[in-house]
């Protein structure tokens, strides 16, 4: 996962359910069925200083069932942090997959990736320590790249957010899916300006800008769920 240096503006200043809902989710349907591999790096990212900004547990099971159901073989993710939603995509796509992965930090990456060499499947994914930014600008450079990956999920910097989805749009194909994370932030999407603190607001202001966005791009069918810290859900139809 892409990240900035000051790990205090990516703290969320509420959760989006109450706490005992939260706890009601993840023991009931989420960590029964959670694989042993996701497990153990979501315990390893427990006690890294930045390892509130990991993909929420509670979305993995609606993003497992949508890659069952999409079978991509080929994908790509812009912002890996420890891995746990890299590792939940390489648990569920074939053998044959491939996974192209970009972040700014190989040694957050590298919390994890004992984990992934353990669970098999370190063979799918191509790792890419660089901004993201010029990397899909590279990608786009050969015509031949475009409509290629089948799905992309993106948990980097909000504040490009839209021009990540300039570029994934076109390298997406049609029919394949693009799922990014904290559109909500926490809940302060919905607060007036004066109840939204200082430290979130440029992420909240990224987010709500990207909501917008989205909703109005007619390249794609649009789902603003309320799963984890808010899962936009897009399928490119155009």
């Amino acid at each position: 996962m892409e990240h900035i240096k000051n790990p205090s503006i990516y703290k969320q200043p509420v959760i989006l359910q109450s706490e005992d809902l939260t706890k009601y989710i993840l023991e009931t349907a989420v960590y029964p069925r959670e694989p042993q591999p996701l497990k153990e790096l979501r315990d390893a990212t427990e006690s890294h200083p930045w390892g509130f900004i990991a993909t929420l547990p509670e979305a993995g099971p609606l993003i497992t069932i949508l890659l069952k159901l999409l079978n991509p073989k080929k994908t790509i993710e812009v912002g890996v942090f420890t891995g746990y939603s890299l590792l939940l995509t390489a648990l569920n796509i074939p053998d044959d997959g491939k996974i192209t992965a970009i972040d700014i930090d190989r040694k957050a990456y590298e919390v994890g990736l004992p984990v992934i060499k353990k669970a098999g499947v370190e063979h799918k994914i191509d790792f890419i320590e660089s901004p993201a930014l010029p990397i899909l600008d590279k990608l786009l450079e050969d015509a031949a790249n475009e409509g290629t990956f089948d799905f992309a999920y993106i948990d980097a910097d909000k504040e490009n957010y839209v021009n990540y989805h300039e570029r994934l749009i076109k390298l997406v194909k049609v029919g394949g899916l693009l799922i990014y994370d904290n559109t909500l932030w926490g809940g302060c999407v919905a607060w007036p300006d004066e109840k939204v603190p200082p430290h979130s607001m440029p992420m909240r202001n990224a987010a709500i800008e990207f909501n917008k966005t989205i909703t109005k791009d007619s390249r794609v069918e649009f789902a603003l769920t309320s799963v984890g810290d808010g899962l936009s859900i897009c399928r490119r139809v155009a």
